[in-house]
């Protein structure tokens, strides 16, 4: 299957050519401190020449003031800004026209009424990023290895693309292809060794795994 795959959270240069080599569609950049996957600007810029032409690169940041996100975009030669925190859809139509980049938003789900809000974003956003809600309390609001139940999203169609996060490895990334439909994934923990040190084999498993799924007969 046509499967695009985002890896989020690269921090070296070996992580990007990783996942280059596993031939990823996106590759991410967290600008979160409280993240073990944090980096800083300059790390990032270096980070990102690095991908070769057709890797798009992605900024995730959670509710960035324009101040963080003017220094990001000037010095890393981005394709995608993921906004993974509480902003408004006034602030993602806001970005949008400020930074002329597509803008991913990312809606925390856990039950069926959650889904009002993917589809609330959908209106604004450019992508959807429909990701495991943190529990109550957590320090990071995506990368906790959290999955929900998939078949809240099987064979959902919105006003925009939208892809799959939350809980995703190499193990069950084929069967949360097949049973959503879903066209596009992202892992982050779920394709490293220690949090923050991604694994080179384990990205070529996710990549080969979700590419490989086989969709479910319809009935």
């Amino acid at each position: 299957m046509d499967i695009r795959v985002k890896i989020c959270g690269l921090t070296r240069p070996e992580d990007v050519e990783a996942v280059a080599r596993a031939r990823a569609a996106y590759c991410g950049f967290v600008f979160f401190p409280k993240s073990p996957r944090n980096v800083t600007v300059p790390q990032a810029a270096e980070l990102a020449v690095l991908a070769p032409v057709g890797l798009a690169k992605v900024a995730l940041v959670v509710n960035a003031d324009n101040d963080l996100l003017d220094r990001i975009t000037d010095a890393v030669p981005l394709d995608m800004l993921q906004l993974h925190g509480s902003e408004s859809p006034e602030r993602v139509a806001e970005l949008r026209t400020r930074y002329g980049l597509p803008v991913m938003k990312a809606v925390g789900v856990a039950e069926e009424s959650d889904l009002v809000q993917v589809a609330r974003y959908a209106q604004v956003a450019d992508q959807i990023l429909v990701d495991a809600k943190p529990p109550k309390g957590a320090d990071l609001p995506g990368g906790n290895g959290l999955a929900f139940d998939w078949r809240l999203v099987a064979g959902k169609r919105w006003a925009r693309p939208w892809m799959l996060a939350g809980g995703l490895t190499p193990d069950n990334v084929a069967e949360a292809v097949s049973l959503t439909g879903v066209q596009q994934v992202d892992v982050s923990s779920g394709v490293e060794s220690a949090p923050g040190v991604k694994d080179a084999a384990r990205i070529a498993e996710f990549v080969a795994n979700a590419q490989g799924a086989q969709p479910v007969p319809k009935l």
